[in-house]
């Protein structure tokens, strides 16, 4: 998968009946401890503490918050305790990933029968995953999405009318009808071909209740007759295993994934791309090169729609939404389990905290700002700072949370999504938008350019050309700056971003080598018609894309994430595909038998880096025709020997390539000892300070009251809710009949002020209730924050309603100065 792509993933991955607080905490009621440039503290540390620890090492002051999610027992134990304050946030999702490819001639993989895969939907038991597993602090998800996803109200009709709940018996038919029509046989309660037992490999993640989860799934499996091989493995072997081998070599027939939320999100295009289309590289087979590939051309069709903004409103896109999301439920390559209510420990000592509506405290906002009154340095745990799946570099890395967590602290991104709206707006870069879309079409300038990979060079588009949308970045906040360095920040570190991403994908020789991250590439690259290089900092974009909001068009059309020197993505460059020591990716290390899947931090990587970086200066070589834009040229042989320089002094000096241009400098970092250390960058010229980036915490919405009169059949029925959120709300309900699996009736509810709604069930709606029990869903929105709020009312004729409210978690909110409390990669 691509960066930008796994970058887009990630952000957005992977928060309803989630109680905030009911006040909004802002930017007023944070005091910063300083006005240097940089961050609020001058030191961050990372170290790795056991999950089972994490309680005790806060409480005895080893750290000042954990990144990593208390298991459920520790945390409810936890809570309340003097000194410490838990946050809390549905920031992850647990799911069931089968293996699809076909077994060799003569054997049977039973989940490469669809009808099997679809069977486990009933055979895994939900309810009690979230409530005795987690205790509560769980929402049983169908889908990809559930009541903490704003997109939970484009599907969630289709998604309760499933009716998919706990049902062995079911379960069992299912896979007995299956099985036999593919020519298997019970033998001794067995499943079995040809008299040879079908033995199913089971990779069951052990840090966290995942263990717990494997455990009963495969005592559920068993039941269905199948012989279950568990292997019980941790973060790094597990990914291995998985997602960097060939499906049908049968390394493994079930994993149980974990995938984390970076930040709130309105509409969703990468999620739903990543869990269900195979384009987007997140699929068995994973779009490598010489692996079984596992197919789906509807899903692929229309998963780009969606993500190229296909779409001529909402209705159309919600309705592309809909239609992915049945085709992967009905696909059930992967089988949806639960969204967590992480709880996340910090000392009540810290100030600054911003909390993501859907990440909580792990947001890109909180470390910048964070501090503790009088000390320099914050210590902040997690169960891993170094994994061997850890890999450090901006094209085919940063693949897992746990170095995620310490990046987001070194780099400043473009764009970001708001905390709390899930709607991109400016980090560090400006924008403004200009389209013509969804129908119409602007003309592109004759002089703006593309880069022509078998020219090698950029290529004027010419005249006729025409795209839906512009956007002009403004880079200014970037270009008055500096990176780590010392080394000024200029267009040209844009512009190699944009060449080094086209070369990559239609480079033939390029691609053939990293063909997974050209082939996820491409579709967005395909949108981009041309671009121009206005001045030194602003950059016109021309892109065949269109969005209801405008700020997501700016999202999909930003070229560079601006996250590393011009000379340190060179380097790479050559190592990858001239030089052949090393790769950008995981799959094509391996397929090449390369030691070197390029990882800034790791000594022997970063000594190749600069290695490179030496060989180009004494060769006196640069991309000469890459900063050739045009007419222009942006980068002269003697700026390049001045990065080179810079570059090659600061590997020397550190070990690490590690080059960035945000509020910290990566100044150690050493995996056998589990630890890592930041220092804050204060260059006079870096353009935030403390307070930029606080945010504070959003009220969300929630059910304080419903009441619901006696049901009886074919008479109309009220039901009156209370709720408390903020901005404009709208709550709408479903009444289901979960025997049919259908809806009987559905509608806005209407709105009776300060907060109340009224649901009025017509004769009509009410005269089938005596066929038995049915369920009436209320799931409240709001215009302010993705967020949302479900409750659940058992109608039963001649019985009173029975309401049922989704779990909920009242995190903590931020604090105010002076400590005084006011009172969401794969994992």
């Amino acid at each position: 998968m691509s960066n930008r792509l796994k970058f887009i993933v990630v952000m957005v991955a992977l928060a309803a009946g989630l109680t905030i607080v009911p006040a909004l905490l802002s930017a007023a009621d944070y005091t910063p401890p300083h006005q240097r440039p940089g961050p609020a503290s001058e030191r961050l540390r990372f170290q790795a503490f056991h999950v089972d620890l994490a309680g005790e090492s806060l409480k005895a002051g080893a750290m000042d918050a954990y990144f990593f999610s208390l298991k459920t027992e520790a945390a409810l134990k936890l809570k309340g305790t003097p000194g410490v304050t838990m946050y809390q946030a549905p920031a992850t999702s647990i799911s069931l990933l089968l293996n699809p490819a076909p077994a060799p001639s003569g054997e049977i993989n039973p989940f490469s029968i669809k009808e099997v895969r679809f069977a486990l939907q009933y055979a895994v038991n939900r309810g009690f995953i979230a409530q005795d597993i987690y205790k509560g602090l769980a929402q049983p998800m169908v889908a990809h999405v559930g009541p903490f996803d704003y997109d939970y109200l484009t599907v969630y009709d289709q998604v309760k009318q499933e009716a998919i709940a706990y049902d062995p018996d079911l379960a069992k038919q299912l896979v007995t009808e299956a099985m036999t029509k593919a020519g298997a046989s019970l033998q001794d309660g067995k499943w079995a071909h040809k008299g040879k037992p079908i033995q199913l490999k089971f990779i069951i993640r052990v840090e966290d209740e995942r263990r717990d989860v494997g455990d009963l799934i495969r005592a559920q499996l068993e039941g269905l007759g199948f012989s279950v091989s568990p292997s019980y493995q941790s973060f790094a072997p597990a990914v291995l295993n998985v997602y960097s081998s060939d499906p049908q070599l049968f390394q493994w027939h079930l994993y149980t994934e974990g995938w984390g939320r970076g930040s709130a999100e309105r509409y969703d295009f990468g999620t739903i791309n990543s869990m269900a289309a195979p384009w987007l590289g997140n699929m068995p087979g994973w779009q490598e090169s010489g692996f079984w590939q596992y197919q789906n051309d509807k899903l692929d069709e229309l998963g780009k729609r969606l993500f190229q903004g296909q779409f001529k409103d909402q209705a159309e896109r919600d309705q592309i939404y809909r239609d992915m999301t049945q085709l992967a439920l009905d696909e059930s390559v992967r089988i949806w389990l639960a969204t967590i209510v992480n709880s996340l420990p910090f000392s009540d000592k810290v100030q600054g905290v911003t909390q993501d509506i859907s990440a909580g405290p792990k947001s890109i906002w909180t470390l910048r700002d964070a501090y503790i009154p009088g000390e320099d340095t914050l210590t902040v745990g997690s169960l891993w700072v170094w994994t061997e799946r850890s890999t450090w570099n901006p094209i085919g890395g940063f693949g897992d949370v746990y170095s995620n967590d310490i990046w987001q602290n070194i780099h400043d991104p473009p764009l970001w999504r708001d905390p709390f709206t899930g709607i991109p707006i400016p980090f560090r870069a400006g924008y403004q938008v200009t389209t013509a879309g969804p129908s119409g079409k602007l003309d592109v300038p004759s002089d703006a350019v593309r880069w022509d990979a078998k020219a090698k060079a950029f290529a004027p588009v010419g005249g006729g050309a025409q795209a839906t949308s512009k956007v002009v970045y403004d880079y200014s906040k970037y270009v008055s700056s500096k990176w780590h360095d010392g080394q000024p920040i200029t267009m040209a570190d844009v512009v190699y971003s944009i060449y080094q991403g086209f070369d990559l994908a239609y480079n033939d020789d390029k691609a053939k080598i990293e063909t997974a991250i050209a082939f996820t590439s491409k579709p967005f690259l395909e949108t981009i018609k041309g671009f121009r290089v206005l001045d030194d900092t602003h950059l016109e974009v021309y892109v065949d894309y269109w969005h209801f909001v405008q700020d997501y068009i700016a999202e999909y059309a930003s070229p560079s994430g601006l996250s590393m020197p011009w000379e340190i993505l060179a380097a790479m460059d050559k190592l990858v595909f001239e030089d052949r020591r090393c790769a950008y990716s995981d799959t094509a290390a391996q397929r090449y038998s390369l030691q070197c899947w390029i990882s800034l931090v790791m000594d022997n990587d970063s000594r190749l880096v600069r290695r490179a970086l030496i060989d180009m200066r004494d060769s006196n070589t640069y991309p000469a025709k890459v900063f050739t834009v045009g007419g222009k040229t942006l980068v002269t042989s003697e700026q390049a020997k001045a990065r080179y320089d810079a570059a090659i002094q600061w590997i020397s000096q550190r070990g690490m390539a590690v080059i960035s241009n945000g509020p910290y400098v990566l100044t150690k970092y050493d995996p056998p000892s589990q630890f890592a250390e930041l220092e804050a960058f204060r260059d006079p010229s870096y353009p935030f300070k403390p307070g930029d980036w606080y945010k504070g915490s959003s009220a969300a919405i929630a059910f304080q009251d419903v009441q619901a009169g006696a049901v009886k059949a074919g008479a109309p029925v009220t039901v009156t809710a209370r709720l408390q959120g903020p901005g404009e709300m709208k709550v709408r309900y479903l009444l289901v009949d979960p025997v049919a699996g259908k809806a009987v009736a559905s509608g806005d509810a209407q709105p009776a002020g300060q907060g109340q709604f009224k649901v009025e069930l017509s004769v009509q709606d009410t005269a089938g209730l005596a066929a038995g029990p049915q369920q009436l869903f209320l799931i409240a929105s709001s215009d302010q924050v993705p967020s949302l709020a479900e409750r659940r009312i058992n109608l039963q004729p001649g019985a009173e309603p029975q309401t049922t409210q989704t779990p909920v978690a009242t995190p903590t909110p931020a604090k105010k100065s002076g400590g005084f409390s006011c009172g969401g990669p794969p994992l």
